[in-house]
């Protein structure tokens, strides 16, 4: 199977154009444009699909649980008497989350069987082929005639990729998929299980986790081309320096000092999910949801599935004829089948003939 080469993302995101401010002689209520958006987020809601990658007993359902504060997905219990999967699977669940009046359709996706076989080869393969998949059916409504009112969103925004303790760098599996996925989804990798390093050794293994998506051009989520102003380039330059972060996920409170807090328990003690001394687990969820969560849904809609978008229509010839025309060769067999792409062709050219005429 070719692989298919997207462009890259930093390229396509429109730059927007300085305007220079008018001069306002009192108020005329603009600010209540906020008050209206809000009202209309209150009753609509918000959707927000993430996927979790890694290998078995990472603590990947752990840390959904726990960034959420929720029961989102329930983990199984490895059974021993039975062999393990040969192949990647991905699950999907969806779950609506309502916080002070604010509902989310959370929808998440876990790969389990990744990474976890002797033979590795393409086991990136059906997670690019399911979140190409989810571009494919937006396109597909994007394309109807009669579109829907509001058209339902299983896009991928952020993928969560989990690397192993291994104190060391990552390896080539870790640098294989991040090569691949990152021109086509969010990708903001995580240190899983921090607590089983130390502090020493994992601010080693951030360094050389950094060295080596440097050195292999891997460009995660927030990418640096898609700063707009001066002050998300602060923000975001300070997120990239601790990228990847350390995390532990714990859904379970114990009793501390007479509060509780969210942690694990150990024989020496309790490590605390949210003490900024014992994890980074804060910034994670800071950066997935109070920070950059409609930032990483508008980089997935107005880059990634643009370049999707680009590339499908090209390859089906469904541009018209014109300024936007793009002579490619006839569209493969399995790929974006439509009603009579070449009825519209020659539709067009016989609307052009009659114009000359």
């Amino acid at each position: 199977m070719e692989e298919r080469q997207s462009p890259s993302p930093c390229s396509s995101r429109p730059s927007s154009p300085r305007t220079p401010p008018c001069e306002m002689f009192g108020s005329v209520g603009i600010e209540a444009v906020l008050d209206q958006l809000r009202i209309k987020a209150m009753k609509t809601g918000f959707e927000f699909n993430i996927m979790v990658v890694g290998q078995s007993g990472l603590g990947k359902s752990t840390m959904v649980n726990t960034l959420f504060k929720s029961k989102v997905w329930q983990s199984s219990v490895p059974n021993l008497e039975l062999p393990m999967p040969q192949t990647l699977e991905l699950h999907s669940v969806t779950h609506v989350i309502e916080e002070k009046g604010l509902k989310l359709k959370l929808t998440v996706t876990d790969t389990p069987g990744f990474g976890d076989q002797i033979n590795n080869d393409k086991c990136w393969d059906p997670i690019l082929s399911y979140i190409n998949q989810q571009y494919e059916k937006y396109l597909q409504e994007e394309l109807l005639i009669t579109r829907q009112r509001h058209i339902p969103d299983t896009r991928v925004h952020c993928c969560v990729y989990f690397v192993p303790p291994t104190g060391h760098c990552l390896r080539p599996l870790d640098i294989e998929f991040l090569r691949r996925l990152c021109r086509t989804v969010n990708v903001v990798p995580v240190i899983a299980r921090a607590d089983s390093l130390t502090i020493e050794e994992r601010e080693a293994f951030r360094s050389r986790i950094q060295q080596n998506l440097k050195t292999h051009c891997i460009d995660v989520y927030p990418q640096k081309c898609f700063d707009e102003d001066i002050n998300d380039r602060l923000l975001n330059s300070k997120i990239r320096e601790q990228i990847p972060f350390a995390v532990v996920g714990a859904d379970r409170e114990h009793l501390v000092n007479g509060r509780c807090v969210l942690g694990r328990k150990t024989k020496w003690g309790i490590i605390e999910v949210e003490n900024m001394a014992h994890c980074e687990f804060l910034l994670l969820r800071d950066l997935l949801i109070r920070s950059h969560l409609q930032d990483l849904k508008d980089i997935t809609h107005n880059v990634h599935y643009e370049n999707y978008r680009v590339l499908r229509l090209n390859e089906s010839h469904m541009l018209p004829r014109g300024p936007g025309w793009v002579n490619l060769a006839p569209a493969s067999p399995g790929q974006l089948m439509s009603p009579g792409p070449g009825k519209v062709r020659k539709r067009a050219n016989k609307d052009s003939r009659e114009d000359e005429c």
